[in-house]
């Protein structure tokens, strides 16, 4: 079995110290940018699922722990190739951004930007292009090497890991100052930096909802050999968009031998300030469009409060209570329907 860079990534964000060895093995059988920039990557994946658990938060897939693992890595969804995208952007953004902080070697502020060492000088500030090329080199040297495939699969991955890297550059900012009498803006001084990791996610989350699937007979999905009628795929693909293989499953259901577990039991959004029209609308999409009724719970939390000091030692407080309201998505058939029974702890 090929070793899969993703199961790599799982093991370095894991909380399991037994696993640690693992990972850190496979690094010392690798280059020694390996050992050098590990760190960074390590950061960058766990950025990167932190985002996907972020943009489909109120999905019905919402990129749970298993979306990670090899089992489901194997298949090329729509839900797949975000993973690979933002997993990609991940490791190249910490990449470029600790390199432009001085964290890493043999790097800094890129120099093709705005001057031999990449630096300019605006009101006494040193300002610094981010080095997005070098971000982008090392981020494909992990992340692309482990694909020694040649099928359409491993074309579909790498196109998705390059799309992914491609939005970090899709989303850089453009600075500028202006100089002059009064800040006439006669001369300007400019550099490029990243945006944040969120509008990368933004416009990922995007790219995800507009993917396209590839359509593949049989032969070409299993020879290394038929690498024209790929290329063919591909010919009117843009390298910034998404695609995928494999139709993705029902997340309304529970497949545990794909580490799904439906939307039964999850929690949705109904109204309130400052939510967007997809939460407001979250519990039709996760529990009425799966057969699922929505099932309001209260729980009423007392806690101390109106705290008062008494001399000499003592402190006297009211108990207040508080309910909070929230609801989730239950089975239409048996039981409480009206799911209004509240219940109450201390804290």
């Amino acid at each position: 079995m090929k070793r899969s860079f993703f199961w790599l990534l799982t093991l370095l964000c894991t909380a399991h110290p037994g696993q640690a060895w693992v990972a850190s093995n496979f690094l010392m059988t690798g280059p020694k940018a390996y050992l050098t920039y590990a760190k960074s990557v390590q950061v960058g994946t766990q950025s990167a699922i932190e985002e996907c658990k972020y943009q489909f938060a109120w999905d019905r897939w919402n990129c749970p722990d298993s979306a990670t693992q090899l089992r489901a890595l194997r298949r090329a969804t729509r839900e797949t190739s975000f993973i690979r995208a933002i997993s990609a952007a991940g490791v190249m953004y910490t990449l470029t951004r600790n390199c432009t902080l001085g964290e890493l070697d043999n790097c800094g502020c890129d120099g093709s930007k705005n001057g031999k060492f990449g630096e300019v000088i605006w009101n006494n500030l040193v300002c610094c292009s981010d080095n997005v090329d070098f971000g982008e080199r090392i981020s494909k040297q992990y992340v692309d090497a482990q694909e020694t495939g040649q099928d359409s699969r491993a074309a579909v991955n790498l196109h998705n890991n390059a799309a992914g890297r491609l939005a970090v550059k899709e989303t850089m900012r453009r600075i500028c100052r202006c100089h002059g009498m009064s800040e006439s803006c006669t001369v300007q001084t400019c550099w490029s930096q990243l945006s944040d990791f969120r509008e990368i996610g933004n416009y990922l989350k995007i790219k995800h909802s507009q993917a396209q699937k590839l359509e593949f007979d049989k032969k070409a999905r299993n020879s290394a050999d038929n690498r024209r009628a790929i290329q063919d795929a591909f010919s009117s693909i843009a390298r910034t968009e998404l695609v995928f293989l494999d139709e993705s499953p029902d997340y309304c259901r529970r497949n545990s031998s794909l580490g799904l577990h439906g939307t039964e039991g999850r929690e949705c959004l109904q109204h309130g300030e400052g939510r967007t029209l997809w939460e407001r609308r979250s519990c039709r999409r996760l529990c009425l469009e799966c057969g699922l009724r929505v099932e309001e719970r209260r729980t009423e939390i007392v806690s101390s409060c109106n705290c008062k000091f008494q001399w000499c030692c003592k402190v006297n407080c009211e108990d207040c209570s508080q309910v909070l309201v929230k609801h989730v998505c239950a089975r239409r058939e048996g039981g409480d329907a009206s799911g209004s029974a509240g219940r109450r702890r201390r804290t």
